[in-house]
């Protein structure tokens, strides 16, 4: 039996034993005669980070053959208003059969099934999220001969009604344990879920966070993935959060995954996990049980490219309410093991899992893009002079807490992470040639992110919102449900 797939949760992947990557139409079709499916959903991510379904009725099996065959028409211009004008809209969604799943809520036995876009030739649509990610791949791959790999951390809040019995402790729910945690079996039920639709997850917790506000508890919960190639990392996370929503609707509880709630509490991140792979062995750690050099020299780029990074992983105003001292999130550019203050942590590792973790990114980022240009960026890194890579790896590296006052004067020698929207686009501006660099990154792409990011004016908000406390409830409500 193959220990692989023996009791996955996924519903289509135990019928057919088979491996998601081997999955054929002809399996499809084979499971949605037996199984007695009666819809089809197309799903894809958007501009704005959320997923979207085009549902079809199994007419006859002819029919359900047509769909996972030619796909279907749709209007990108409304999917992605800043690539795509509406003169010339039309996108082709053609079904990736390795990402089927039976939909864990519909009634009617629903198959899903994420999705590519192409263009008007049938080609890869150059903006399109996955396709991008898929370029970033195959030219980390061509330039090193390693892959790149990761996982994703998805922090956030759970809000209930206040219960006086067994408060939380506040900013002390890490690891809580029921009756002082309250949402502990929503969290397990979510993990379930995201189980059936593919996801491989490694543990769930609750978080830091802990808080009440307006008579509402606001729970802080993490679900932690498994590494993967990076185009199914991605289709995991954006899929988790479809799920947690969904549930919590179901039971009448509210979720967001917006990097910050109030002031002074702990904010959600999506940290991402990294390691480099060469033929099925994780090289992120050398034979002295040390960072390998490669690992060394990818954080280098990390490093370098860390600022215009934040254009694909911090998207809305409120993601640089969340990048301040004290609250377990980043504010310069510096790296250090097991060091929580450091944009790039290196966990605590067992022999063959040793990762890298990029602590910036929240759940307002484009998930397709972000991955993207991690893998860009550690692309950079492996492609510098060697010497030059090392050099910049050991002038960033920290081994203290950099935000306490005896440490104030290393502090100001680090490159600080932008502090809002609009110094983000204008980083991404000054890096661009990288990102667009092998074609990874088209330039309409980019000129739409630096468009969309522009477009808030949150130079001042900083500023404004510790003079306007109202101001800070504004801005919480408008991104409350961000990505």
């Amino acid at each position: 039996m193959d220990k692989s797939i023996a009791l996955c949760p996924n519903e289509v992947v135990s019928f057919l034993k088979k491996h998601p990557a081997e999955i054929t139409r002809e399996d499809l079709l084979k499971f949605i005669q037996e199984r007695g499916i009666r819809m089809i959903d197309f799903m894809y991510p958007a501009e704005d980070g959320r997923v979207k379904t085009l549902n079809f009725t199994v007419n006859s099996l002819a029919y359900a053959e047509t769909v996972l065959t030619e796909g279907e028409r749709v209007d990108g211009s409304s999917l992605f208003p800043s690539f795509i004008e509406p003169g010339n809209s039309d996108l082709y969604v053609v079904p990736r059969y390795r990402s089927a799943f039976v939909d864990p809520f519909n009634e009617i036995p629903t198959l899903c099934l994420l999705c590519d876009f192409l263009d008007k030739s049938g080609e890869a649509f150059d903006c399109g999220p996955h396709a991008t990610l898929m370029r970033a791949e195959e030219a980390f791959e061509a330039s090193t001969g390693m892959q790149f790999e990761a996982m994703g951390e998805l922090e956030y809040y759970v809000i209930c009604n206040e219960d006086p019995l067994f408060p939380g402790t506040d900013q002390k729910g890490y690891h809580e344990s029921e009756p002082f945690a309250k949402m502990n079996d929503f969290r397990r039920l979510c993990m379930d879920y995201v189980s059936k639709t593919g996801g491989q997850i490694k543990y769930g917790h609750p978080e830091v966070g802990n808080f009440t506000l307006d008579g509402k508890v606001y729970e802080q919960n993490e679900i932690e993935f498994l590494p993967s190639p990076l185009d199914t990392a991605a289709d995991q996370l954006l899929l988790a959060k479809w799920v947690i929503r969904n549930l919590a609707y179901r039971n009448g509880l509210d979720v967001s995954f917006a990097p910050k709630i109030t002031t002074g509490k702990a904010g959600s991140g999506m940290h991402i996990h990294m390691r480099l792979m060469r033929n099925g062995e994780n090289v992120t750690l050398g034979d002295d049980g040390h960072l390998s050099e490669e690992a060394r020299r990818a954080i280098a780029g990390l490093m370098t490219m860390a600022p215009s990074i934040t254009a694909f992983g911090n998207k809305n105003p409120t993601s640089y309410f969340r990048l301040v001292p004290h609250q377990e999130a980043p504010t310069n550019v510096c790296w250090g093991e097991r060091n929580r203050s450091a944009l790039v942590r290196v966990p605590l590792g067992f022999p063959g899992k040793q990762t890298f973790e990029m602590r910036s990114p929240d759940c307002s980022a484009d998930i397709y893009q972000l991955m993207a240009g991690l893998c860009v960026a550690a692309r950079e890194g492996l492609e510098m002079p060697v010497e030059a890579a090392l050099r910049i790896a050991r002038e960033t590296y920290v081994d203290i807490d950099i935000h306490k006052r005896e440490n104030a004067a290393l502090l100001s020698t680090l490159r600080q992470l932008p502090t809002c929207c609009m110094e983000s686009a204008d980083c991404l501006e000054k890096d661009r040639a990288v990102y667009e660099g092998a074609g990874v990154f088209k330039p309409r792409m980019i000129d739409g992110i630096i468009k969309a990011l522009r477009s808030h004016h949150d130079e001042n908000l900083h500023r404004e919102a510790h003079m306007d406390t109202k101001l800070m409830r504004r801005l919480v409500s408008k991104y409350f449900y961000c990505g």
